[in-house]
């Protein structure tokens, strides 16, 4: 695979910052997409989620920003504010080496009085869902005349939610000679139809568009009762993370509360939670102070959490293409993963597609161990400060060793957001680090913490 340092005219402060990040190889469609995008072609890419994609159009995005203007360079298109905050939060490592590239994001569950005053301050990338850019568009908090890229992510799950006409509205406030990236994991006719409306003489790409059948192993299981079965798998199975999806929200959150009742470290997102909720439980997962995670396919796009070694569907997707976006949450990168499938005798006809590719297995030749349990050695600690008030990782790691004389062993990984930074503690230690915040500085500064649910 091609090195990131064959990209034309790429700083040596960005490949340093890739270096660091354990970027030094280029995934296929980074290797494909990335100096087309820089000569300013047109893209029309399929691409399955893992990829790679957020860097193949992030990367050149953020090489391109001209930070001395401070009008909006590039806007990405997400169908989720899951993806759009995965996707910011990606970008903001890379542009670590740009000082002063300003991101940010517009979506619904956060007030647009907020985002409007963010935005008269000025920014370079903007990442947004349809509906919340068109509430900015209509109240004329944003104009976007100064847009030079324009990127549709995950287009397919976009005009599968019925935004055709938002993407095409947004794109006429552009200027005509806006360059356009179109990533979609599969090509249907409607992407067709939206590439023929948007893209100019597109370069076409198409790469990983089939899951790696040898990555995921998938099997499913027959069972007149899924409660039962689900907390066989688990005993037998015994996942370090586990994701599992239902059809509804009232089957999360009831099958969260049968989980956690019976022992295990368990959180849920669903669409009923606010951003804060929804964003806290996606931490909570990837920094393994829960260790299952319990989903509606709010998260089946744009979750982007390393390792996940099982994903189960309890409740069968309605779609080919929803179940292909689910287990793809696990065998990412290089990793290879698991996916568990329940159904019962009426579930036959809609699982038809699944018993073709994937294994059947009987739950009689599991080897259950009753007294296993998910349990997490780590809880997270919040604190009420984070980039706004320039707290850093270093900051929170040097006074928890120095001044509460923590074990670094003892700190898990630790996740910083505009407003809140979210520290995973070992469970042994996280009660002294509570106690002790309450009359311990963090860079002369004192901040209420508290322990995430």
């Amino acid at each position: 695979m091609a090195k990131f340092n064959t990209i034309k005219e790429i700083p040596d402060a960005l490949l340093n910052t890739l270096d660091t990040m354990g970027f030094t190889s280029m995934s296929e469609i980074q290797e494909k997409a990335i100096d087309p995008i820089l000569d300013e072609r047109d893209i029309l890419a399929q691409s399955k989620t893992g990829s790679g994609k957020t860097l193949a159009f992030g990367l050149p995005c953020i090489m391109r920003t001209n930070t001395k203007n401070y009008k909006p360079q590039t806007i990405i298109i997400t169908p989720t504010r899951e993806l759009a905050e995965q996707i910011a939060v990606e970008l903001r490592k890379i542009a670590a080496y740009k000082p002063n590239l300003k991101i940010l994001t517009l979506y619904g569950g956060v007030p647009l009085r907020a985002q409007a005053e963010s935005l008269a301050k000025g920014a370079h990338i903007l990442i947004g869902t349809p509906g919340r850019i068109q509430d900015h568009l209509a109240k004329e908090t944003l104009t976007l005349e100064s847009i030079k890229t324009l990127v549709l992510d995950e287009a397919d799950r976009m005009l599968d939610m019925g935004f055709y006409d938002e993407i095409v509205k947004i794109g006429s406030n552009m200027p005509r000679a806006k360059q356009t990236l179109l990533f979609s994991a599969t090509f249907p006719e409607k992407i067709e139809k939206l590439a023929k409306a948007l893209l100019k003489q597109p370069l076409t790409i198409k790469v990983d568009t089939l899951i790696e059948s040898a990555k995921i192993n998938e099997i499913v299981y027959e069972t007149s009762d899924k409660v039962n079965t689900l907390t066989k798998l688990i005993q037998s199975y015994k996942p370090e993370s586990l994701l599992i999806f239902c059809n509804t929200k009232a089957e999360v959150i009831s099958l969260t509360d049968t989980l956690a009742l019976r022992g295990h470290s368990v959180i849920d997102i669903h669409g009923d939670l606010d951003q804060r909720d929804r964003n806290e439980s996606v931490i909570a997962f990837s920094n393994a102070s829960k260790r299952i995670l319990v989903a509606t396919d709010v998260a089946s796009r744009g979750l982007d959490i390393k390792n996940i070694e099982v994903v189960i569907n309890y409740d069968l997707p309605f779609e080919q293409e929803i179940y292909t976006h689910r287990i793809g949450r696990t065998g990412r990168a290089d990793a290879t993963g698991t996916a568990l499938s329940l159904f019962t005798a009426n579930d036959r006809e809609k699982c038809s597609y699944i018993l073709s590719k994937a294994e059947k297995k009987e739950m009689k030749d599991l080897r259950v161990d009753a007294r296993f349990k998910m349990i997490s050695e780590y809880d997270t600690l919040c604190l009420n400060g984070g980039k706004k008030t320039k707290l850093r990782a270093g900051d929170i790691l040097g006074t928890f060793c120095k001044e509460i004389s923590i074990d670094p062993k003892m700190i898990g990984k630790i996740n910083i957001t505009d407003t809140k930074s979210y520290v995973a503690l070992h469970h042994t230690v996280i009660d002294k680090v509570f106690k002790a915040l309450k009359k311990t500085t963090i860079k002369k500064k004192k901040y209420i913490s508290w322990i995430l649910n």
